[in-house]
């Protein structure tokens, strides 16, 4: 069963976000190309203006690929990149342990779903879903945990610097093994299990086995996962990294956006800072500061000089890494990339990027939000069938949604109208019975206020009944409402993808393929079904 709503009527996206899918005329002139198939040619034509190393771009994938057995499709892809009227869909997104949270999967989804759709609508062109990993986030807080059912499983590990440098260890095994005893009972379990255990193996780097898992789930679709920790695609990002070190641009970019943005009454995501670099080397990324006619690295004791660190450069080009402000400029410089498809934050944020792109003359592709989609299995739809709730009731709040119930089912019984009758009753029978003997009156009278008392002690019992039930139902409800959003947030920020999975098996990759929109955005309620 599938249902769609607006964004703007869940309640959990923002300003930006809704008025971005609007086409608010505030927002316009922070992108460059409309969300349309019109956009798309922009996007394409602005792109065979900006040299792509094409051939570089498809050596460093097969190298990556070479220790698998890639299936057809992406072998075909990688070929393609090769050909100048090939264009990619990216995607990006950190090495979350076992894919994170939800929408991980979402955003890969979706992007295939565009890359698919654009074939249709430009048969002349080629395009290729692209997963971009953030492999040198050193974020561990955020990616080192996922949640099942409300179940939070932690990776505790001593290891720092990249997450996707860091090893797979005896905690991480031992993490599997935790999650095997929660869902191995369900249909589909042990197989996701086993998935896991193929991609997390003891010794292997986290970007190494995240990269195989997404291959194993998405290559059938000819999903590309590319790994930007190398030093052949950091080489050709040298002049960016040379000229930020130089001239500080991107942050006096970024700040310019970034007030715009705010006086046109937008919250502002990425800050900044005098350098957006980080230095990479081994276990360690610690940002790069300027100080007087230096370099000095964070925690890590190293000085550079000016000369110096431009050898570092142009000797070692793998050991800087952009952090969120150049990141988008270095995937864009790689890839021959016309859209980027991502969360609301992520959009917030490359709405303030558009000036660092000018800078250094990049091409800015198409901005798409990710969908959305809110998963529900068959007993919670029939609960919300039984409480006749329309999509957009379940983002309401509690009190709301009882509210509403009460209003469908027509619960509030009274039983004043019968009261009424029943005294209309008792009154013309006393002045009938009158006729034949005035005593009568009394009696009748009598009988009259029995039955009133009666009648009221029937709407007591049916007001308890009411309250019982209605009890019940708010029971229910937050039950519901627990399982569907849980800590108050979508399901898609906290669940992981393992619960969907081992129910309902691989198969329904495919059914979420086909539930995705693909330019047009609107929120997704999915009912699952075990058939």
């Amino acid at each position: 069963m599938l249902q769609y709503l607006p964004y703007s009527s869940t309640g959990f996206f923002s300003k930006t976000v809704n008025d971005y899918l609007n086409a608010s005329a505030a927002l316009r002139r922070f992108y460059r190309h409309d969300v349309s198939y019109n956009g798309v040619k922009e996007a394409m034509t602005s792109r065979e203006y900006f040299p792509t190393d094409r051939d570089m771009l498809a050596e460093v994938l097969e190298a990556q690929y070479r220790h698998l057995q890639p299936h057809a499709r992406v072998k075909e892809n990688i070929a393609l990149l090769k050909e100048r009227n090939t264009f990619t869909i990216t995607t990006a997104h950190q090495p979350n342990l076992f894919t994170g949270p939800l929408y991980f999967i979402y955003k890969i989804i979706h992007t295939i779903k565009i890359a698919a759709d654009l074939k249709l609508q430009f048969p002349a062109n080629n395009f290729v879903p692209v997963y971009y990993m953030g492999s040198e986030d050193a974020d561990l807080d955020e990616l080192n945990h996922i949640e099942i059912h409300g179940k939070k499983y932690t990776w505790n590990t001593t290891q720092t610097g990249a997450v996707g440098r860091m090893l797979v260890d005896d905690e991480l095994m031992g993490l599997i093994r935790e999650v095997h005893g929660q869902l191995g009972v369900n249909p589909f379990g042990n197989e996701w299990i086993d998935v896991l255990n193929r991609a997390y193996t003891k010794g292997k780097s986290i970007q190494q086995a995240t990269f195989e898992l997404v291959h194993e789930l998405f290559a059938a679709h000819g999903l590309i996962v590319l790994i930007p920790d190398n030093a052949r695609l950091k080489k050709v990002f040298e002049p960016v990294v040379e000229k930020e070190l130089l001239e500080q641009f991107s942050h006096q970019a970024v700040k310019k956006t970034a007030e715009a943005l705010n006086d046109a009454g937008y919250k502002i995501q990425a800050s900044g800072r005098e350098i957006n670099l980080f230095y990479l080397l081994g276990d360690k990324r610690e940002r790069i500061e300027p100080l007087s006619d230096q370099y000095v690295v964070n925690n890590m004791g190293i000085t550079f000089s000016k000369e110096e660190i431009l050898q570092e450069l142009y000797s070692y080009p793998e050991r800087f890494s952009a952090n969120v402000v150049l990141r988008g400029v270095f995937q864009e410089i790689i890839l021959p990339n016309i859209i980027f498809v991502g969360g609301g934050g992520e959009l917030a944020y490359w709405l303030e990027l558009r000036g660092v792109f000018d800078k250094v003359g990049a091409p800015y592709p198409m901005l798409i939000l990710r969908n959305s989609f809110l998963l529900l299995n068959e007993k919670q739809q029939s609960i919300i069938d039984k409480l006749q709730l329309a999509p957009e009731d379940l983002f309401k709040e509690n009190f709301e949604i009882l509210n509403l119930i009460s209003q469908h089912t027509g619960r509030a019984i009274s039983l004043n109208s019968e009261r009424k009758e029943l005294e209309i009753f008792y009154n013309h029978l006393r002045e009938k019975t009158a006729q034949a003997d005035s005593t009568l009156a009394q009696h009748v009278q009598a009988l009259g206020r029995q039955a009133g008392r009666k009648l009221a002690a029937l709407q007591k019992k049916i007001d308890s009944a009411q309250r019982k039930r209605l009890d019940a139902e708010a029971r229910q409800l937050t039950k519901l409402k627990e399982q569907l959003f849980p800590h108050n947030s979508l399901q898609e920020r906290v669940e992981n993808f393992g619960s969907i999975y081992s129910v309902y098996g691989k198969s329904v990759l495919d059914t979420l393929l086909a539930a995705s929109k693909t330019l047009d955005s609107e929120f997704c309620l999915l009912t699952l079904t075990n058939n």
